[in-house]
């Protein structure tokens, strides 16, 4: 239910000799382009780890494939130029959406002609170039255009394994034979991908896996006859509506069934691993191969997500084995960065059990854990290993909850961390580690510096090169001359929470100002984040209409604060939300006496804007105006996975869905409330806002509504929609929250 957006945008320069300060219109915000920043850390490291490789465009079309050395010696090669990427028989070049080589790096297979399937573009066509004979050919050329899913290299390149109309298939690459390996797949048997939940809440999309001996491909199978399906009704692209239908389960119904099992590559029967359970009371959330076996490593969780079993199963061996059980009195998280360690007979795990989440390492049999780092910290998550020093990387920030910061532990030691990222940069660093854990690509931004991009080497994190300094990036901000985003302390009750704030350019603190709060709230995500955010100039925009914009992040928000922290909330997801957002825009109207209490508003998008609803309702007398965007009003509307984790069914704690509902609260309304939805809205369905207006309609409240036939939850697609959103944003706003200084 996370959507936090960015836009970039730069200054006008005036024709005069020194530069006059511009206030960013907000065409300019929208449209962007005026802070331009280059560069990304998103490399293809090499398998050697001592290059990388990635798309630059080629002046005469087309985008080559390049290779860097890594060592900072700026070795520049061309892999695969443009020109091998042009159609046999044709001049049309195709356009490289993503690429990957095989493990002799003789063979490269190339994503292109992509479509989005709900978030990503996760169908298309795939191309195979043998980089030897220059020979490129489509492989499935048979199938529908775009029907392609997840094509990957078997581990000898001989073949290419894809998922195709919920079947799994095997083609080889030699002569273009191809494999049916799965038959049943339909509408609602959905072989190697997974089902709407799965893909929204687990981030499961690619269902199927090759053995590291190239013999089998295990996979996963979701039944979704009983699940619910949910109907959107798209009135705007034709003369009579068409239904758009898919298994959508709510909380509390009835989850699709889900299993895996594994099949020959050559074709043949499938062998399902028997996993305990009802298939619809559990989900099986991850399953790897562990390296160079034919033992699947399998993470099961129960439906209310207390507790995650590791299972090992054994190709053609039987019953599987229960190695390990990981429970919490709230909810578990998904481990999704395994990494194998001494010829794998040791393997990583992420838990919380000690009250932070740390990084342990277990034997293979589950019998030996040993915590890999100590202390009163949370590990943010783990970035890279270097297994012949023993040290693993991650990302942590004990002293400050809104940075980010690399460190290391020994694998095998005590449990001591190191900080590697340098002392005299604060903000958030990111880095992406070659395989050896040798070098990363480096990444420093902080909320007024936008990203410095550089070649390190670790653990020295010496600079080896510069990739994109972004130099004029950082002068084209600084001429705007706005105020700074300031990072503050608010206080609810016992509890300290971070926040920021941005004030106008012309702030005089003798006077008082309206704010607007923008809220999430939820556990998913964090909005108080010293990182560059395009400046933030949606923010930066309000401010300058004459109010203070302010953030907070309540109890529960996802801060590396600890186990308790974050888990406090559980089974009360919007109670404790609103109550510290209320609690807190007081305590800060006491520090700070420039801020307006008869002159607060809100507003927030997808979980933020339930807590727009949720402050408005319950906390009348404190919020003024509020904005809630693609908000869900009733708990009970939204899915399974997400809601149940934190939650439970509603049929186990039907008062905390009641409490945490905004649709419960709707005879508290006093302001002035906006809601805005898209009725294409596949995750927060718009049913939330129809329920919603029936009981503000019910109880005599006056609102308003803005609704934008068939966009998603991001509300931005068709021509015009984003400056119509702000457009409305704003001038409601400046209709009902009087801005300016008094």
């Amino acid at each position: 239910m996370n959507i936090r957006k960015t836009v970039l945008i730069a200054c006008c320069l005036s024709s005069l000799s020194v530069y006059a300060q511009h206030i960013p219109t907000l065409e300019e915000v929208v449209n962007g382009g005026l802070v331009v920043t280059k560069g990304g850390s998103q490399v293809n490291w090499l398998s050697d780890g001592s290059k990388y490789s990635k798309k630059e465009k080629n002046p005469a079309g087309g985008y080559d494939i390049v290779a860097y050395d890594a060592s900072g010696k700026g070795k520049r090669e061309v892999l695969i130029p443009a020109s091998s990427f042009v159609k046999p028989g044709t001049s049309d070049t195709l356009s490289v959406r993503s690429f990957s080589f095989d493990t002799s790096r003789k063979q490269v297979l190339v994503y292109t002609n992509t479509k989005r399937v709900w978030r990503y573009d996760t169908r298309g066509d795939y191309w195979v170039l043998n980089m030897q004979t220059k020979q490129l050919r489509q492989l499935g050329k048979n199938f529908p255009e775009s029907s392609l899913m997840f094509a990957k290299f078997s581990p000898d390149g001989t073949r290419v394994a894809y998922v195709s109309g919920n079947n799994i298939y095997v083609e080889n690459v030699a002569d273009g034979k191809i494999t049916q390996l799965t038959h049943d797949g339909s509408s609602t048997i959905v072989n190697g991908t997974f089902d709407w939940v799965y893909e929204e809440e687990f981030f499961c999309r690619d269902g199927f896996r090759w053995s590291p001996d190239g013999k089998y491909i295990a996979y996963w199978q979701s039944d979704t006859e009983g699940t619910g399906w949910f109907d959107i009704i798209n009135n705007v692209d034709s003369l009579y509506p068409k239904i758009i239908r898919f298994p959508y389960p709510k909380a509390g119904t009835t989850n699709s069934a889900v299993k895996v099992g594994y099949v020959a590559a050559s074709g043949g029967k499938t062998t399902w691993i028997d996993l305990p359970g009802d298939p619809r009371q559990n989900y099986i959330m991850r399953m790897e191969f562990i390296p160079e076996s034919n033992d699947l490593f399998i993470q099961q969780m129960n439906r209310p997500q207390n507790t995650n079993k590791v299972w090992i199963a054994t190709i053609g061996g039987g019953v599987p084995k229960n190695i390990l059980t990981e429970t919490d009195a709230a909810w578990v998280e998904t481990n999704d960065q395994v990494t194998w360690l001494k010829h794998n007979t040791y393997f990583t795990w992420q838990s919380e059990r000690d009250g932070w989440r740390h990084l342990y390492r277990v034997s293979r049999d589950g019998k030996d854990i040993q915590p890999i780092t100590k202390g009163n910290f949370d590990l943010i998550e783990q970035v890279g290993m270097d297994l012949k020093k023993g040290l693993v990387y991650f990302i942590a920030s004990p002293d400050n909850y809104t940075q980010r910061y690399l460190y290391s532990a020994n694998l095998f030691g005590k449990g001591d961390v190191k900080r590697l990222s340098p002392l005299n940069e604060q903000g958030q660093h990111r880095y992406n580690i070659s395989p050896d854990g040798k070098y990363a690509v480096h990444t420093f931004s902080n909320a007024v510096t936008p990203p410095r991009i550089e070649m390190v080497a670790l653990p020295s994190h010496k600079t080896l090169s510069v990739i994109e300094e972004n130099k004029e990036a950082l002068a084209q901000y600084q001429q705007l001359k706005l105020r700074p985003k300031e990072f503050v302390k608010a206080h609810s009750g016992n509890l300290v929470l971070d926040a920021f704030m941005i004030k106008p350019v012309d702030f005089d603190p003798a006077k008082k100002y309206p704010v607007i709060i923008d809220v999430y709230g939820e556990p998913a995500s964090s909005t108080v984040q010293d990182v560059w955010q395009g400046g933030n100039m949606w923010h930066q925009f309000l401010a300058n209409q004459g109010y203070i914009v302010i953030s907070i992040d309540n109890r529960g928000a996802a801060a590396p604060r600890g186990r308790e922290w974050r888990k406090c909330i559980y089974g009360e997801v919007g109670t404790f939300a609103s109550q510290d957002q209320a609690q807190g825009i007081l305590d800060l109207a006491r520090q700070y006496p420039f801020i307006d209490t008869s002159r607060i508003g809100i507003t927030g998008w997808s979980g933020g804007g339930s807590q727009t609803l949720n402050c408005m309702f319950r906390y009348p007398d404190v919020f003024r105006t509020g904005i809630a965007i693609a908000f869900v009003a009733d708990q009970r509307l939204y899915d399974t996975i997400y809601q149940e984790r934190y939650m439970n069914t509603p049929q186990a704690n039907p008062e905390g869905y009641r409490k945490g509902s905004p649709i419960s609260y709707v005879e508290g309304l006093k302001g002035n409330l906006l809601l805005i939805h898209g009725t294409g809205d596949d995750n927060v369905h718009y049913q939330n806002c129809e329920m919603l207006v029936n009981e503000l309609v019910k109880h005599g409240k006056v609102f308003y509504q803005l609704s934008y036939p068939m966009r998603s939850h991001a509300i931005n697609e068709r021509e015009g929609t984003t400056y119509h959103l702000r457009k409305s944003m704003t001038d409601y706003f400046l209709k009902n929250l009087p801005a300016g200084g008094k």
